[in-house]
């Protein structure tokens, strides 16, 4: 049998793209994104969204209506509310434009107050199920071909809306044939050159706008945290990111994009004064780590301060706190041409002049206390999960004094490491950190009462006792 490996994709040769019905409720809610006066492509999604897969029953008004497959049935004033319009008649008035569009076809019901659609092609991009069941509208998702929304967006001046849902469907994330996007979920508009870049007047052009008013759009939502906007000098143009496109595709965390980083997989020359100031970031050694060689190829010292800065903004914003611990150690060291090929194969593939010199790779090494800390949080989570001392000794190469110190500190610094005569875990509720507490209390009695004795014994050190510990003097 063939080993199949699963990769999360967005690629170019899809002519389709899945949009999740949760991200289309959530624009509709979002009042601040304007959406009158646009192409279309607005309200075609949202009745898209609200599309059946199979054929469902719905009662309005006192009477049962049969919805099969790309159709959908809803009050008028629901639809006045779905489309953000004031007045039903501007809701019928969208409706005329899109069937004129033959894009959907519709009628009123239930004298005028109820209205039918259903939208046209609706088999040959979606999957259709054969049994009838009730449809859910606030979950799973649908597709759109991306031809066909090219077609709205080209009909008549776009909408805020229409822009979020354009730069949305021509997304392109980790596929070969467009640069940058191994690094995030970049906007890519499909037009041959495997670039993303693209000029103001570009998208003026394509959205019937003038280019202020496209930087405006642009600017705006960047601030509502809908993109990511990277403009580079000269007649470079700009590079858009999603921000929320990761998370919301495919369930994963969102990335933090960063500029240098795109420049270098673009193969823009980025130049940064060696005088440059550097904002050192709080709790991260800027001066003991850096070590420049002066026999080979190296990185000068505040250009290493910079990448350390980088790498810990980027880390942090993902969990990964090592870079903000005092005793982690760093290593720069020039990648190998194995490794060049594997990490940058669109660079080694477009640009051979790039020197193996201007690959460098970051060696962050954890202190034994975090990577303790670490390993428990990630496998041994819960007293049911108790992992005994020896084998923590074992795996970390530790004596169980060393063990015993390093779990204190721990403690110590606030994090919530338990211990119970199963061994060390990680806790999983206020009520396990309660009985380590409980277990901590009792052994600090008995270590006052060991104490106590020690003093005593001390008092009366030098006078032989006659007595054994076993008897009791009367």
């Amino acid at each position: 049998m063939p080993e199949y490996q699963l990769e999360l994709k967005q690629i170019v040769e899809y002519p389709r793209c899945r949009i999740y019905r949760q991200f289309i409720r959530t624009l509709m809610e979002d009042r601040s994104i304007r959406v009158s006066s646009g192409s279309g492509l607005f309200y075609f999604t949202v009745l898209c969204s609200y599309a059946n897969f199979r054929t469902s029953y719905k009662r309005l008004g006192g009477i049962n209506y049969t919805i099969y497959p790309g159709e959908w049935v809803c009050r008028i004033d629901e639809l006045t509310a779905r489309f953000r319009t004031r007045f039903q008649y501007q809701a019928i008035s969208i409706l005329d434009k899109l069937q004129e569009e033959q894009l959907i076809t519709y009628a009123q019901l239930g004298r005028g107050r109820v209205i039918k659609f259903k939208i046209k092609g609706w088999r040959y991009f979606n999957t259709i199920l054969d049994y009838n069941a009730p449809c859910q509208k606030d979950t799973g998702f649908f597709f759109l071909p991306i031809s066909k929304a090219s077609e709205i967006i080209s009909a008549e001046r776009c909408s805020e809306m229409d822009i979020i849902l354009d730069l949305w469907m021509h997304t392109i994330y980790n596929d070969e044939q467009v640069q940058g996007s191994e690094v995030g979920p970049v906007v890519y508009m499909r037009n041959g050159s495997g670039s993303p870049r693209i000029g103001y007047s570009d998208l003026a052009l394509r959205w019937g706008l003038s280019k202020a008013m496209v930087g405006r759009i642009l600017k705006k939502l960047e601030q509502k945290d809908y993109l990511s906007l990277l403009t580079f000098p000269g007649r470079h143009g700009s590079v858009i990111y999603l921000n929320n496109y990761l998370s919301t595709m495919f369930q994963i965390s969102d990335v933090m994009i960063d500029k240098e980083e795109v420049a270098m997989s673009l193969s823009l020359k980025i130049s940064i004064p060696e005088n440059e100031c550097v904002e050192e970031p709080a709790n991260t050694p800027m001066e003991d780590w850096a070590c420049v060689s002066n026999e080979m190829c190296s990185v000068s010292k505040p250009h290493m301060k910079i990448i350390l800065q980088k790498v810990a903004q980027m880390l942090s914003t993902q969990g990964v706190s090592c870079c903000e611990c005092s005793k982690s150690q760093y290593k720069l060291s020039p990648l190998s041409s194995g490794c060049r090929d594997v990490i940058y194969p669109q660079a080694s593939n477009q640009d051979k002049s790039i020197p193996q010199s201007e690959c460098f790779v970051l060696e962050i090494n954890m202190t034994v206390k975090k990577k303790i800390l670490n390993y428990l949080k990630d496998h041994h989570v819960g007293a049911d999960n108790a992992l005994l001392g020896s084998r923590l000794c074992s795996i970390f190469g530790l004596t169980s004094s060393l063990l015993r110190k390093n779990i204190n500190e721990l403690r110590v610094e606030g994090y919530p490491v338990c211990s119970d005569s199963n061994g060390y875990f990680y806790a999983g509720c206020p009520e396990e950190i309660n009985v380590s507490i409980a277990h901590l209390a009792s052994r600090s009695r008995e270590m006052a009462r060991a104490k106590e004795g020690l003093r005593r014994a001390k008092d009366d050190f030098g006078n032989e006792r006659e007595d054994s510990p076993d008897e009791v003097t009367p």
